[in-house]
C-alpha cells in the first residue's frame, strides 16, 4: 500500500563538496544549479526578478542541512541509527574511513543525530471552507428552476437568488471547464465561473450542438444508488450467495457449487437465516442481480426462457482470466491515487489502474465518501478495486455487494497497508501471519465474485522475517489470480531500499500464479532491472507520484527532460479533471485544491533531468537546494507547503480567507 509514501528517511551521508563525491541520499545536482537554503527562498521571495549569485557550496558538512530546517527533525537517542542505514553499512564506513572517525565521534558529541520528523499530520486544520455553508442556494435554485422546494419553509438553504450572488465570492475565470466540455455546467449560478455561462438575466446558458455531443461521453461508472444506500443503512440488503459461501466455510468445508437443494430453499426461509446483524425481524431486500430472490407475498409470474444461473455458480475454472502480463499497473494509492489523477496516469501510457484502498465495512454501510472511491473514469479499460477488512463475513458480504453493483475487472484484497488504524484491527499486514482468516477471506469471495480477485501483500511484518515466500504457495491454491508483491515489510514501511532479490525467489514459489513486483521504480533502467527477476510486469506507486510521464518513458526507453512549462499544463488538465469529478462551486473547487497540494508534496522531489549529474534518479534520494532553469522550475521545486499554495492559485484562483494547509504526512513538508 502507498498511502504514507512520504515516510521513507534519509540517509546521513558526508562527502567533500571540492571533489563533488555524492552524499549518499542526495540526489546529485550538477554544482552551478546548487545554492544554499537562504539564497533559495530569498529568490522565490523576489519572485524571480532578482539575479541570486549561485553557489557551489550547497550544503553543510555533516549533510543535514539539505531539505529541512532545524524545527522539522526529530532527535535519536544514543547509538540510535538512522533510517535506511545499516549495521552493516556504518560498520563499513567506520573500516572505510577509519581517519576520520575521530572527527566523526566529535560530531557526534557536538550535535546528537538526527532523523526526519514522519507519521501523520494527525491534527492537520480541516481543509473544507465554512463561508459558503451560512449562504448556500438552495438545490433547487441552483438551474433556475421554477420547481418548489421539498422542505418549504422549512428548508436551511437561502431561496434569494439575489442575497446569494451578494455574498458569493469572485468568479475565479472567464472560462468554465464544464461548460466548455459539455456545454452546459450543472452548478449554474454557484459555479466558480459562472460568467462563462450566465445570462444577462442571470439564467444557465446552454450550448445545445456542444450538449448534445456530450450526452454521447459515457458517464463515470460505479456511483452508489440511492435506493441501494438506503437499503443499506437500514440493513435490509440480503447476501445470499455470501451466507452460503459462509456457512460451508464454518462447516470446514471448502465453498464449492451452491446445491440444488439450497438454491430451492423458499424466500421465507432465506430471510429467517439472513446475515446476523441484517436487521432484527425487518423484511430484507436481496441485491440486485440475475440471482436476486424477491420477497413477495404471492408469486410472481415471469416470462421468458429458464435458466439456472441463480442455481449453478461459475467454477473457477470458468472464470474470466486476468491477462495483464507485462503491463504498466498504477498501484491504489490513498488520497492521491483519485480519479483525476489515474487519469493523468492513463494519458501517460499506464495499462492497469486500480481504485484507493476502501473499507468493506463503510461501503456495507452505505457511506458516500467511501463509495466515491470506486468510481471509475471511461477511459481506465483495466479497473479493478482494492477492499480493506479483516473479517471473512464483511469481506465476502462486501464481495458480493460489489458483484452485484460495480462494473470493474478484478478486485484486489489490501493485505499490506501497515499503518497502526487498520493493522491493529487485524487487516492489511496483519492478515499475512493470520492464515486462517485470510484462507477464509479469499475463499469466501471467491466463490461470490465472477471477476478475479487479487492481492497485495509485503514481504512480511518484520524486517528480518519474511513471510511472503510461505504465504504465496497457499494463494494460489486458494483460488487468487494474481499477486504484487512490495518488497519491504510492514516494520520498514517506506524506508530502505525494496528487496528485488527476495522478490525473485517468490516468482519461483508462487508459479504458475502471476507475481507483479512493486517498489522503487522511478526510471525505465529500474523497470527493466525489475523485469528481469522474472516479474509477470511492475506496479509503480511512488513513482507515478514524483512523475506520472514515468509509464511514458518506460514504453519508450528513454529520459524526459520535461519542461517547467509542461508541468504546469499536467497540473492545470488535473484541475481541469477535478473540476468535472468534485464540481465547479466553492465546495468543488477547494477539494480539487487540496487534493492537488497534497499530489505536489510529492512532485517537490522530482529533479529535472538535465539538472543531474548522473541518471537516473534514485526514488531514495532526496534533492538538495538548487536553482531550476527558470522561476518555475525552482517554485516547483520547494518543499514549503506555502510554495505550493502559489503553485495552486496560479491554477484555481486565490485560496479563502484564512487558508491553511498541512500535508498528509509530516515527512512531505515544513510550513
Amino acid at each position: 500500500m502507498a498511502e504514507g509514501a512520504a515516510e521513507e528517511a534519509a540517509a546521513d551521508g558526508s562527502g567533500d563538496s571540492a571533489t563533488r563525491t555524492p552524499d549518499r541520499g542526495v540526489a546529485p545536482i550538477k554544482p552551478q544549479y546548487l545554492t544554499t537554503k537562504e539564497q533559495f527562498h530569498e529568490f522565490l521571495e523576489a519572485r524571480g526578478r532578482e539575479k541570486v549569485p549561485r553557489e557551489t557550496e550547497a550544503v553543510e558538512p555533516d549533510g543535514h542541512d539539505l531539505a529541512e530546517p532545524e524545527a522539522k527533525r526529530v532527535r535519536l537517542e544514543d547509538g540510535q541509527m538512522e533510517d535506511g542505514q545499516t549495521g552493516a553499512e556504518q560498520t563499513g564506513a567506520g573500516q572505510t574511513e577509519a581517519g576520520q572517525t575521530e572527527e566523526a565521534a566529535e560530531l557526534r558529541e557536538q550535535r546528537p543525530a538526527q532523523r526526519r520528523a514522519r507519521g501523520q499530520n494527525k491534527s492537520r486544520p480541516h481543509l473544507k471552507p465554512t463561508h459558503y455553508d451560512e449562504n448556500k442556494l438552495c438545490p433547487s435554485l441552483v438551474q433556475g428552476s421554477e420547481a418548489r422546494c421539498f422542505f418549504g419553509d422549512r428548508c436551511r438553504f437561502l431561496h434569494d437568488v439575489g442575497r446569494y450572488l451578494e455574498t458569493k465570492p469572485a468568479d475565479l475565470g472567464p472560462c468554465c471547464v464544464l461548460f466548455e466540455t459539455f456545454g452546459r455546467c450543472p452548478y449554474g449560478v454557484t459555479c466558480r465561473f459562472a460568467g462563462a455561462h450566465l445570462g444577462p438575466e442571470g439564467q444557465n446558458l446552454v450550448r445545445e450542438e456542444l450538449a448534445a455531443r456530450g450526452a454521447h461521453i459515457p458517464p463515470i461508472r460505479n456511483s452508489l444508488d440511492k435506493a441501494l444506500q438506503q437499503q443499506l443503512r437500514k440493513r435490509k440488503v440480503r447476501f445470499e450467495r455470501a451466507e452460503r459461501a459462509l456457512r460451508q466455510l464454518s462447516q470446514g468445508q471448502p465453498p464449492g457449487p451452491v446445491p440444488a437443494a439450497a438454491a430451492a430453499a423458499t424466500p421465507e426461509a432465506a430471510v429467517a437465516e439472513g446475515a446476523p446483524g441484517q436487521g432484527d425481524g425487518d423484511t430484507q431486500q436481496a441485491l440486485p442481480g440475475p440471482d436476486a430472490t424477491a420477497l413477495p407475498s404471492s408469486p410472481v409470474q415471469t416470462c421468458g426462457p429458464l435458466t439456472d444461473e441463480d442455481i449453478v455458480r461459475l467454477r473457477p475454472c470458468e472464470k474470466k482470466r486476468l491477462d495483464i502480463g507485462g503491463k504498466l499497473y498504477l498501484a491504489p494509492l490513498t488520497t492521491c491515487g483519485n480519479l483525476p489523477f489515474r487519469r493523468i496516469c492513463k494519458r501517460f501510457g499506464a495499462d492497469v489502474t486500480c481504485g484507493e484502498m476502501a473499507v468493506c465495512t463503510n461501503l456495507l454501510q452505505g457511506q458516500t465518501s467511501e463509495w466515491a472511491l470506486l468510481k471509475r473514469h471511461h477511459s481506465e479499460d483495466l479497473f479493478g478495486v482494492q477492499l480493506e477488512g479483516a473479517f471473512p463475513d464483511t469481506m465476502t458480504r462486501c464481495a458480493e455487494l460489489l458483484n452485484r453493483t460495480i462494473e470493474v475487472d478484478f478486485v484486489d484484497i489490501n493485505v499490506g497497508c501497515p499503518i497502526d488504524l487498520v493493522y491493529k484491527k487485524g487487516g492489511g499486514c496483519a492478515l499475512m501471519s493470520r492464515s486462517t482468516k485470510c484462507r477464509q477471506i479469499v475463499l469466501g469471495m471467491n466463490q461470490v465474485l465472477d471477476v478475479p480477485l487479487t492481492m497485495k501483500i509485503r514481504t512480511g511484518v518484520q524486517e528480518r522475517t519474511n513471510l511472503a515466500h510461505r504465504l504465496l504457495p497457499e494463494l494460489r491454491d486458494w483460488g487468487v489470480s494474481l499477486v504484487t508483491l512490495h518488497g519491504r515489510s510492514r516494520e520498514q514501511r517506506y524506508t530502505k531500499l525494496a528487496d528485488w532479490q527476495y522478490i525473485e525467489q517468490c516468482v519461483k514459489a508462487a508459479s504458475p500464479m502471476p507475481l507483479f513486483g512493486n517498489g522503487d521504480i522511478l526510471s525505465y533502467e529500474d523497470a527493466n532491472r525489475a523485469m528481469q527477476t522474472g516479474v509477470a510486469g511492475v506496479m509503480i506507486a511512488r513513482g507515478a507520484l514524483l512523475k506520472p510521464w514515468l509509464f511514458t518513458e518506460i514504453k519508450e526507453q528513454r529520459h524526459w527532460d520535461i519542461s517547467s512549462s509542461e508541468r504546469l499544463d499536467i497540473l492545470r488538465d488535473f484541475t481541469h479533471y477535478g473540476l468535472e469529478h468534485w464540481g465547479s462551486d466553492t465546495q468543488g473547487v477547494e477539494k480539487t485544491r487540496r487534493f492537488l497540494l497534497e499530489w505536489l508534496s510529492f512532485l517537490c522531489r522530482y529533479v529535472p533531468v538535465g539538472l543531474l549529474e548522473r541518471l537516473p534518479q534514485k526514488i531514495n534520494e532526496r534533492p538538495p537546494y538548487y536553482l531550476g532553469r527558470d522561476y518555475l522550475e525552482t517554485l516547483m521545486a520547494s518543499q514549503n507547503s506555502a510554495d505550493w499554495i502559489h503553485i495552486s492559485e496560479m491554477l484555481l484562483g486565490p485560496v479563502p480567507p484564512n487558508f491553511v494547509f498541512l500535508p498528509k504526512h509530516k515527512a512531505n513538508s515544513y510550513k
